[in-house]
């Protein structure tokens, strides 16, 4: 029987880092597990809120903002990188209102109640977005909201992974009842390679849900970018 697991924990130590990295007691592992989260999602709601408060057009679309957040701690520090696909992120933030980023520092400190530890944000910008696979389903969430055609969306996805180049194969799957269907059931398209078996195998993973107007709608994505 093929046993599952989530492709970046089976190798974490090999070709993937963890997206926390700190230390903690046993009893005290879910109070920094809750703080993560928090902080995490304390930084997506503040950026959604500056959209909506973006006078200048186009406003940038949701999938292009935010890929992933990485949070180390240390005793008295917790250092948070945000990855980005914005060339003007600290600009965009900073429209508007030219304190947001004190303002978004001073809020994300308040989540986690912390008094012995300095918060610092750091924003790293990245050069090729849709070989993000949280940014492409994201893109694939958007377009099925839109009524596209759930193939039609996949195709397009794997195209702009493609044109991005420096990868090797990808593979994305939707499950659920898509386009309303009664039964529900799994679709999915892959392109190239896609070794999961392979531990030195450099693949990136998401998982995502988007709510639908007939139900929830999982978008899983595998993105393999060659063996290390």
């Amino acid at each position: 029987m093929g046993q599952k697991i989530n492709p970046l924990g089976f190798r974490l130590g090999t070709t993937q880092r963890p997206h926390s990295l700190w230390f903690a007691e046993p009893k005290n592992y879910s109070k920094g597990l809750q703080e993560d989260q928090k902080i995490r999602d304390c930084i997506k709601n503040y950026v959604h809120d500056c959209i909506q408060d973006y006078v200048p057009k186009p406003i940038p679309s949701d999938e292009k903002l935010i890929s992933r957040i990485e949070i180390q701690k240390s005793i008295d520090v917790i250092k948070v990188v945000i990855y980005t696909s914005v060339p003007n992120f600290p600009k965009f933030l900073r429209e508007g209102k030219p304190q947001r980023i004190k303002e978004l520092q001073t809020n994300v400190a308040k989540g986690f109640h912390s008094v012995n530890q300095k918060l610092n944000l750091a924003i790293t910008i990245i050069t090729k977005p849709y070989g993000q696979p949280t940014i492409l389903a994201e893109y694939i969430a958007n377009q099925l909201k839109e009524r596209v055609a759930f193939r039609r969306a996949m195709k397009k996805a794997i195209e702009l992974t493609i044109a991005e180049g420096n990868k090797k194969g990808i593979q994305v799957q939707i499950a659920g009842r898509i386009d309303g269907k009664e039964i529900a059931r799994v679709e999915w398209i892959r392109e190239g390679r896609v070794p999961l078996q392979t531990i030195r195998a450099k693949i990136d993973y998401c998982s995502y849900t988007v709510r639908m107007v007939y139900g929830v709608l999982g978008i899983k994505i595998w993105i393999f970018a060659g063996a290390e």
